[in-house]
């Protein structure tokens, strides 16, 4: 991941206060909106998208922060995008511990709050190592997503205190609009997924129907005939039915077939 590290006004005081310019978007949550729908626009895939939200999420609140951003995949935490490599390194230290702010806030779906982690020992064995990292507080906001927790945004501050009320209710103002974009992001991965997926059983298909029309006008038999004599060589031969199809139009046509469906450029089936 790039290091990236913005520069915006100095950490907030105790009182929690918030300079407006750059609270400005996070607080209004139509504008939080409008910025993730854009980022959902210049970026053309969900990790690129992701790294662009984690650098987002700490230009919104002031002070010297940093932001990794944790999903959960195939029952396993990690970190996905961070907007510098003390995020991705503190994010490590708990999944190492099994342990931390941002693990409880993806297990319970509770925002969770260090005011000063040399204070804190509720996750004794990250305390240290997130210290040596320069960690004094943080805030773990979940990231909901169709009904369960999806993932968790993780804001680490390098002074103490420096997420009071003010700055607690505009991160999670924030992190509501960033669960909706992510929501729509990974609809959108899966549309993607499901469409490349079908577009690849399209072409299969289309050349396994030139080699049934091969065997059929060899043999002067069905379609149905054909793809059993399809089958019974591609179970002979251990060979995936696609692969005996291809070899089969090709020793015929001299040329690798055409495996593009006839209907997939706006032509209808025939």
């Amino acid at each position: 991941m790039p290091d990236v590290t913005p520069s915006p006004p100095g950490p907030a005081d105790s009182a929690g206060s918030v300079p407006a310019a750059a609270s400005a978007t996070a607080s209004d949550p139509t504008a939080a909106a409008a910025e993730l729908q854009q980022l959902l626009l210049n970026t053309s895939n969900i990790t690129d998208f992701l790294q662009e939200l984690a650098i987002l999420t700490i230009e919104v609140l002031p002070g010297d922060l940093s932001c990794g951003i944790t999903l959960r995949r195939d029952h396993q935490a990690m970190t996905v995008a961070s907007s510098d490599t003390r995020a991705s390194q503190v994010d490590e230290v708990q999944y190492g511990h099994h342990e931390g702010p941002c693990l409880h806030s993806l297990a319970t779906g509770d925002m969770v709050v260090v005011d000063d982690l040399a204070q804190d020992d509720r996750w004794s064995a990250y305390q240290l190592p997130a210290l040596g990292h320069g960690v004094r507080s943080s805030l773990s906001l979940p990231l909901p997503a169709d009904g369960k927790i999806l993932g968790a945004l993780n804001i680490y501050a390098t002074v103490p205190r420096a997420f009071g009320p003010s700055e607690q209710v505009i991160a999670s103002r924030f992190a509501d609009e960033a669960s909706r974009a992510l929501t729509l992001a990974v609809r959108l991965a899966e549309h993607t997924e499901m469409s490349e997926n079908l577009q690849h059983a399209l072409a299969s298909r289309a050349v396994i129907d030139q080699a049934l029309g091969i065997i059929m006008g060899q043999q002067w038999c069905t379609s149905g005939e054909a793809f059993d004599v399809l089958r019974t060589i591609s179970q002979n031969r251990n060979i995936k039915l696609r692969d005996i199809a291809t070899d089969m139009v090709t020793s015929i046509s001299g040329q690798p077939p055409d495996n593009t469906p006839r209907f997939s450029h706006g032509q209808p089936p025939t």
